[in-house]
Parts: structure tokens; sequence; C-alpha cells
């Protein structure tokens, strides 16, 4: 088998409306960047017809995979998927947006020639972004990321949704993480800074073709308990 250069992760819960047009469109423009790629499609949990649209998928295309996990944990499934790709690079990506054009540039960053960075973070608040969704999800990503640059030392601007990596810098990073669902993205991006990898931001231009598929307000508690379990790891114990 040929090396894959890139490897696109995407974590799916009962998205059974937009699987199928998202991934066709998705394989349809990445075809023209001329690269050798594959997509895993990490369900998780579903209860709708999700699950059978993505394996038929992975049936007609064999660049496309499912990975599968019976509860719904985002942070779970992406985290497997990242040890599932075989790609040089990796791309985490969301089935509501799949951002051709962050892929594309993500790539161009990470290839460089001068050797490239280890992680290009799609940022949705840095100058020159333009965030689309809801106003309460933007607002909830300024107090997140707020709360993790007061509690953690974070640097950058943001740290949940679009990135991409080099593999062989970021699977240590990965197997250090200890928290999973909506934080896991988060841990992530925050660790890769504590150990002084290149790191990259670039803006979003973010457009959802859907509705949250879940409510504000019942993630909040998660996320306070994730972050407080990364104080303690992290800042008390220093793990």
């Amino acid at each position: 088998m040929s090396e894959i250069e890139f490897s696109i992760v995407i974590p799916v819960h009962n998205e059974a409306a937009i699987i199928e047009g998202s991934i066709r469109e998705l394989r349809a423009r990445v075809e023209k960047m001329n690269r050798s790629y594959e997509i895993i499609i990490a369900e998780n949990g579903s209860s709708d017809e999700t699950a059978d649209l993505a394996r038929e998928l992975a049936n007609e295309f064999d660049n496309v995979f499912l990975l599968q996990l019976p509860e719904p944990n985002y942070g779970a499934a992406l985290k497997k998927g990242i040890f599932m790709a075989r790609g040089k690079y990796i791309h985490c990506d969301e089935i509501d947006i799949c951002d051709v054009d962050f892929h594309r540039r993500a790539l161009e960053l990470l290839v460089g020639d001068d050797g490239g960075f280890d992680l290009v973070v799609g940022s949705k608040v840095m100058p020159g972004a333009r965030d689309r969704r809801p106003v309460g999800r933007r607002v909830a990503t300024r107090i997140v990321n707020g709360m993790l640059r007061v509690s953690l030392g974070f640097r950058g601007t943001d740290t949940h949704g679009l990135k991409a990596f080099r593999r062989s810098s970021i699977l240590p990073v990965v197997e250090s993480c200890v928290v999973d669902r909506d934080m896991f993205a988060s841990e992530l991006v925050i660790r890769a800074e504590r150990d002084k990898l290149h790191i990259v931001e670039i803006p979003l231009n973010l457009k959802e073709k859907r509705e949250p598929s879940i409510q504000l307000t019942r993630r909040v508690p998660r996320v306070l308990q994730n972050i407080a379990k990364l104080v303690y790891v992290i800042r008390i114990r220093g793990n």
C-alpha cells in the first residue's frame, strides 16, 4: 500500500441528516488537492441511522473508514480515530463544517520548506476569523478559552475544533491526555503547547451546516469538571 499523506478524522454522533452529503462533498473537494488521503468516520453511540450510512460510505469508497464506539463520547472517538489514522499528517474535522480550505492551508504549514509546524490550530476568535455560529456558542468559546488561560496558562486564542498535526510529534501528546468528551481537544492543544511543540494558529471562516446537536447547557457541567481535572493533573500533580 502506498504511503498516505494525510488522514481526516471526523467524530460523528446522530448525524444521519448530513453525514452522507458532507462526506461526499468533502471527498470531491479533497480529491482536487491531488494528495493521498483517508477519511476516518469515528461514530460514537448514535441512536439514529448514522452508523448505517457511515458503513455504506466506507463500503463504497476505499479511502473512507468507519470506527465505532458504543457510547456517545466525542473525545474518545477523536482519540481512537487519531490512533487509527495512518497518514503522516492528521487533520481533525467536524461533520457540520468539513472545511477543505483549512485542510489545504494547514497541510502547507505542516509540510513547510522550513521543516513545518507540529500543530496547526484553526481559531474561531483570532484576528481575521469569521465565526457565524449562534451568539451563545461564540460567547461560550471565549469563556472557556479564558478559563483555560487563567487556570492552565494557555497562551493561544482557541483550542476546540479544527486542527491538524504531524503524527510523529503529536502521538506522544495524545497518549498523555487524561480527559475525554468535550475537553480532549483542548487538553491536546494545551499539552502540545506545554511540550514546546511548534504551533501556529490560522483564522477560520466558520459556518455550520445545521443547528448544534447538543444543548450548550448540557455541556457546561462536563466542561467544568474536566477543566478541574486538568488543573489537578497538570498544575498540582505536574503530569
